[in-house]
């Protein structure tokens, strides 16, 4: 050490760990109008970070044609529920899934030709005469472009060899969303050894440091093979982390409410990393995927409460204006059905007091388990955030050595933590232990070591009850 002379200061890491906080960001996957796409490289199996619409239409481009099914997820979450941020992964390949369209008769109105077929890929437009005897040139003759619902627009180029009012022939190549099937979603890895599909949640932490917070395929979900993946892949996410699976029964298949708890059983939608919902929901005309309401649904209730998931999505206000089957049909469940499906472990939509609510708080794994932890929805969910947060926050001290000061770090940290969601309300209680039992001196010399969290979410008041009694000691006001 060099001589020294005067006063002089250092520092040691701070003794209490503030908690790092892990989020509850959806993941959805589904197929996108990836022609429309603004990126030079187009998203395919490629998780993507959007924080608002734009971002979201930029990347993936929008059709009112939601046989895309990730434009119904993104006009609905960050349009009609306001909510942000989500990671979007689009597996539709347009190199692969696509069909040709050959001699599509249009014809010029005020210069303009529309084309009203979603899909439409630019670069493969050929624009011939009504006869076909002439093929005009793009950029000479005529322009092509999108309009706001995706259909292609044919701009007549004043002075090119293209007539006023002229009809035209038209061919091209289209994206076809009706190729993408469940196998496209569950995924896997390719030939050149890279993930698809469901294989790409992994990808989410390492690549944006968010960890998922619900999963989706609206879509997809109703498939059985597609939703058994999805709720495994929730339940372990990079050997680490855990959210739940927001899944859809078919009301195309089952089209009686009574008929709903059979199909959930019979296709093992009974998982506590499962939210099951049915039947679909309508507003504006257009029909939605509860699952993607519901997306929206528990992003503004957990903005509302602070991002802590510890709030019922039940009793919600949904953005709807009816309940329908696939095919239109309209759903309208009293309260005693809607409540034979939540004790079926199915979320459902009740038109009651305050107009149209999310009504349920199960998990699929309900009747069959109820343990609190794994059958009401924001237990669950607290459980896993949790977990996640503990997972964040404490990964700074891995590799650390084993003393007594590792030891009144974390539990001093935690217990802290735990101490101010106790008082914020959004647990009952908790606490921390380091416990000789549960480190036996064989794993600490191995260097492991186990810390005991005990903590308490509040359970939803799924039921209130008052009694009522006729009380006659009060006729006696009558003679006051």
């Amino acid at each position: 050490m060099s001589y020294q002379h005067g006063v002089y200061t250092s520092e040691i890491p701070t003794s209490i760990l503030p908690a790092v906080q892990s989020g509850t960001v959806p993941v959805v996957f589904g197929s996108a109008p990836v022609h429309m796409s603004r990126r030079e490289k187009v998203p395919v199996h490629e998780p993507i970070l959007c924080h608002t619409y734009q971002e979201a239409v930029e990347a993936f481009g929008y059709s009112d044609d939601w046989r895309f099914t990730l434009c119904e997820f993104m006009y609905s979450y960050f349009g009609t529920y306001q909510s942000s941020p989500a990671i979007l992964i689009n597996v539709l390949d347009p190199d692969t899934m696509r069909t040709s369209e050959a001699n599509v008769p249009a014809t010029l109105q005020n210069d303009i030709a529309v084309v009203k077929q979603s899909g439409i890929v630019l670069a493969s437009v050929v624009v011939k005469s009504d006869d076909g005897a002439v093929t005009y040139a793009e950029g000479t003759d005529y322009s092509v472009d999108f309009d706001k619902e995706g259909h292609l627009i044919v701009q007549r180029i004043v002075g090119g060899s293209m007539t006023a009012g002229e009809a035209l022939s038209l061919d091209f190549d289209k994206l076809d969303p009706s190729a993408v099937t469940a196998d496209d979603l569950i995924g896997g890895i390719d030939g050149e050894g890279k993930p698809t599909g469901l294989e790409l949640l992994n990808q989410v932490f390492p690549k944006y440091r968010i960890v998922p917070g619900m999963v989706l395929a609206p879509g997809f979900s109703h498939h059985a093979d597609v939703a058994a993946v999805m709720t495994a892949k929730a339940g372990n996410i990079n050997g680490s982390f855990k959210c739940l699976a927001l899944t859809d029964i078919p009301s195309d298949i089952v089209t009686s409410y009574s008929d709903v708890p059979e199909w959930k059983n019979l296709n093992s939608y009974t998982s506590e990393r499962q939210i099951n919902s049915w039947p679909k929901l309508s507003l504006g005309g257009r029909s939605y995927h509860m699952s993607t309401q519901l997306a929206g649904v528990m992003a503004v209730t957990d903005a509302g409460n602070g991002n802590v998931p510890y709030v019922s999505p039940s009793n919600q206000s949904l953005q709807a204006d009816g309940a329908q089957l696939a095919d239109g049909t309209e759903v309208l469940l009293g309260q005693d059905q809607a409540n034979y499906l939540n004790g079926e472990g199915i979320v459902t939509a009740l038109n009651w007091i305050g107009g149209w609510r999310a009504w349920g708080n199960r998990t699929g794994v309900y009747p069959a388990n109820t343990d609190p932890k794994d059958a009401f929805i924001p237990v669950r969910r607290m459980m896993d955030w949790i977990q996640n947060t503990i997972i964040l926050t404490f990964w700074q001290q891995v590799d650390a050595p084993i003393t007594r000061r590792l030891v009144e770090a974390v539990t001093d940290s935690l217990n802290l933590w735990l101490n101010g969601l106790a008082a914020a309300g959004n647990i009952l209680g908790g606490r921390v232990e380091f416990l000789a039992s549960e480190n036996p001196d064989a794993a600490l010399a191995d260097g492991i070591v186990k810390f005991h969290v005990y903590v308490t979410p509040p359970s939803p008041a799924k039921e209130i009850d008052f009694v009522v009694e006729y009380d006659p000691q009060y006729l006696s006001g009558l003679f006051a």
